[in-house]
């Protein structure tokens, strides 16, 4: 059963609050896909906020595919299938919630999908700018690696995976590089707790993409995103 709480003050807009309430509530599973919200005045009581507020808030929603509302029928939770998983505004509030796991393995899986061809089109396609740009920061992962400096890892763990999406060349990466630099982060920390740097994985992408060997490229993203010693990969290979 959802729970809604008062909207505090704080900088974040009143609609805002009260849409990333709901969503956390659709988002967990506790407000299943067809099930109808509370009506208006419920949900102003629950909130303490005005309608203007509360209609701000279900239009965000419902631009994110997360509700639709219909005269005489009221506001239901539309189908998972219909929800803006890309969305930036989203993905916070996915990675807002307690249980992100599941998410965060699902993801794991589009990395599967995506990233070793993308590291072979960047073996291909980098420019020498692009190629300079990951050797500075392979060598600042190889410090953090062997300085067990994990905050440094993560930081640059992010910038090495963003600058293979944006050396491919080819413009519908961009959006791996930009739109998702926040659960990439999310991903990277979660994979770096309690397990190793996978550093020596690292170095077969950065010198297969160094030397131009795209499907070296490829093969060693695979055993990256391949490798047992990351807390994900457990989660989605059993």
């Amino acid at each position: 059963m959802a729970i809604f709480s008062l909207v505090e003050n704080s900088s974040r807009k009143i609609h805002v609050q009260v849409a990333r309430q709901i969503a956390r509530q659709i988002l967990s599973g506790k407000l299943s896909e067809g099930e109808k919200l509370p009506n208006e005045v419920e949900l102003c009581d629950a909130f303490g906020v005005s309608r203007t507020a509360l209609r701000e808030s279900t239009k965000l929603l419902s631009a994110k595919g997360l509700i639709e509302s219909r005269p005489k029928v009221g506001t239901t939770v539309r189908p998972r299938a219909q929800w803006h998983f890309l969305d930036p505004q989203l993905l916070e509030w996915i990675l807002d919630l307690e249980d992100t796991e599941p998410f965060l393995a699902q993801f794991l899986g589009l990395r599967k999908a995506i990233e070793p061809e993308a590291c072979a089109l960047a073996a291909m396609g980098a420019t020498a700018e692009q190629r300079k740009e990951l050797s500075i920061i392979f060598q600042k992962m190889t410090i953090a690696a062997n300085t067990f400096d994990y905050d440094e890892w993560t930081i640059n763990d992010h910038l090495f995976h963003q600058t293979i999406f944006m050396s491919t060349g080819n413009q519908f990466y961009l959006p791996f590089g930009n739109i998702l630099e926040t659960i990439f982060k999310q991903f990277i920390d979660e994979s770096v707790e309690g397990g190793r740097f996978c550093l020596e994985e690292h170095r077969a992408i950065y010198d297969a993409i160094m030397a131009g060997r795209s499907d070296d490229a490829r093969m060693a993203s695979h055993a990256l995103l391949n490798d047992d010693n990351q807390i994900l990969s457990r989660v989605v290979n059993g």
